[in-house]
């Protein structure tokens, strides 16, 4: 699981909601082990990193500060770049035909990308002050439209479960040839 099942925000308590969750997993002896921001931020293994890598971005390094730690991508399109809309296709191929919201202000061709998954619009001003041309994430806020406008960035929000699947498909898979552990991807679709 990427973000777990207690969220900031809503109550802590186990309400009758959350005892429904949680007996489904007691009663089949499933364990639960949540890893959010990891998962994005690894380097190599992260949802940010596989997204840079399935895009054919290349020389991935770390941006986005959160907390003090860099949780974001940013990468380079080899040669003179790559045609946004080449890459707002393979965004959508990427995220299994979801068309995502691109707000289209920034240079024809995209040469560096700076990728957060998940609700990553607040370092759209990074990735300005990093000169980047692209700023990737999964789920938009309004004020992403006058911020990319404003600079001439390009805006891709892919949405934000459609970007964050990646780092727990791979640790699956990883636990599974390194520990012999059987895992089980069970995807529950969410349009946001």
């Amino acid at each position: 699981m990427h973000h777990g099942i207690f969220w900031r925000g809503q109550p802590q308590a186990i309400d009758a909601a959350m005892h429904k969750r949680l007996r489904l997993l007691f009663d089949n002896d499933i364990a639960l082990a949540a890893y959010h921001l990891p998962l994005d931020a690894h380097p190599e293994h992260g949802n940010n990193a596989l997204i840079a890598e399935s895009l054919g971005a290349a020389q991935p390094e770390g941006f986005a500060m959160h907390q003090g730690r860099q949780i974001g991508i940013r990468a380079t399109f080899p040669g003179d770049g790559l045609a946004a809309d080449e890459l707002v296709r393979r965004v959508r191929e990427l995220t299994g035909g979801r068309t995502p919201l691109h707000i289209a202000a920034g240079p024809d061709r995209v040469r560096r990308i700076g990728i957060v998954s998940g609700a990553g619009t607040d370092y759209l001003h990074e990735a300005v002050a990093a000169g980047l041309d692209c700023l990737l994430t999964g789920e938009p806020s309004e004020r992403a439209y006058g911020i990319a406008r404003d600079n001439a960035v390009r805006f891709i929000a892919a949405g934000h479960h459609a970007t964050e699947t990646f780092g727990v498909h791979r640790l699956g898979k990883l636990l599974a040839a390194e520990l012999g552990v059987r895992h089980v991807a069970l995807d529950v679709p969410n349009p946001i």
